[in-house]
């Protein structure tokens, strides 16, 4: 029984020394794992200093924000003002007057409480319709002939009204009033219940954004803007009164416009008014009377008005 005893110790000796070597070669290879430099150093572990470490940012202390730099907006550049003031004035002029301006660099507009009431148009329309008949002929890929051309500038410099009802019959008549509103969009204008050109009716707010329309290229289009501008800053004869007759006569050649004028004998009333346009605005004035105080007096009051309201130079 002894000798059976010494057999079984002599059996498990082999297995104890197997697990010995297993748990020693085990730790070698660890130890081999950590070592720097070792062919079985883990490619994952962080290395002391290592910058290039890879870091658990959700485990890091949250960054104290109050103690970012504050972002700095750009300054919006300033924009020169306008040599009109906002306010309203009070005038001693016979009748009913109306003024607005639009600055074409923000689409701003000013002007009095009633900017919005609505005057009819006479000649003041004519810039529309010649703006209306060049755009319409580069959109058909036609250039208008110099007998045209010397038409319409018969129109603007010297409002001739048998040239205008001529270009006014070839763009449709009342469909180039209502193209008017549609791409200048105007808010207050109304085509003629006659369908004519010199009954449209205008605000001195819709007047600024015509000019607008026309100094943007909307209305004539950007084969035929400078153009037409042109000739509006050589109106002459008795159309050239008003707006820029209230500026140094040296910024006068630079302002563009176009005026309307009549005496309408069924509501027994002068219909004057004002369109202008400068370098980088537009200006409305509207005025309505007694027929029987004559044209010259609602031209100088629409001087009178644009005085009124211009910045002093002082």
């Amino acid at each position: 029984m002894a000798g059976n005893r010494r057999a079984r110790g002599g059996d498990a000796s082999p297995l104890r020394l197997i697990v010995i070597a297993v748990v020693l070669i085990g730790l070698v290879l660890v130890s081999l794992r950590l070592m720097p430099g070792s062919p079985l150093a883990s490619a994952a572990a962080a290395k002391w200093g290592d910058p290039s470490a890879p870091v658990d940012r959700a485990a890091a202390e949250a960054p104290d924000r109050s103690s970012r730099p504050s972002p700095t907006a750009s300054p919006s550049p300033s924009l020169k003002p306008l040599p009109f003031a906002d306010k309203q004035i009070d005038l001693d002029i016979e009748g009913w007057y109306a003024w607005s301006v639009l600055d074409t660099r923000t689409g701003k507009i000013i002007g009095s409480e009633n900017m919005d009431e609505t005057n009819t148009t006479a000649s003041l329309i004519k810039a529309w319709i010649v703006a209306d008949y060049l755009r319409l002929a580069d959109k058909a890929g036609q250039t208008p002939s110099d007998a045209k051309l010397a038409d319409a500038t018969r129109i603007i410099r010297d409002s001739d009204n048998t040239r205008a009802e001529q270009f006014y019959n070839s763009v449709g008549r009342s469909a180039s009033i209502k193209r008017l509103i549609s791409i200048c969009k105007t808010t207050d204008s109304s085509v003629a219940a006659d369908g004519g050109w010199s009954r449209t009716a205008l605000s001195p707010r819709d007047t600024a954004r015509l000019g607008a329309c026309i100094s943007d290229g909307r209305a004539a289009g950007p084969e035929w803007t400078k153009w037409l501008i042109n000739e509006m800053r050589l109106v002459r004869g008795a159309g050239d009164f008003g707006i820029r007759k209230a500026f140094p006569e040296a910024e006068q050649k630079k302002i563009a416009i176009k005026n309307g004028w009549i005496d309408r004998t069924k509501e027994q009333e002068m219909h004057i008014n004002c369109l202008a346009i400068g370098d980088n605005w537009t200006m409305g004035v509207m005025v309505r009377y007694p027929i029987n105080m004559g044209y010259e007096y609602g031209m100088k009051n629409c001087q009178k008005i644009t005085e009124a309201v211009l910045r002093s130079t002082t």
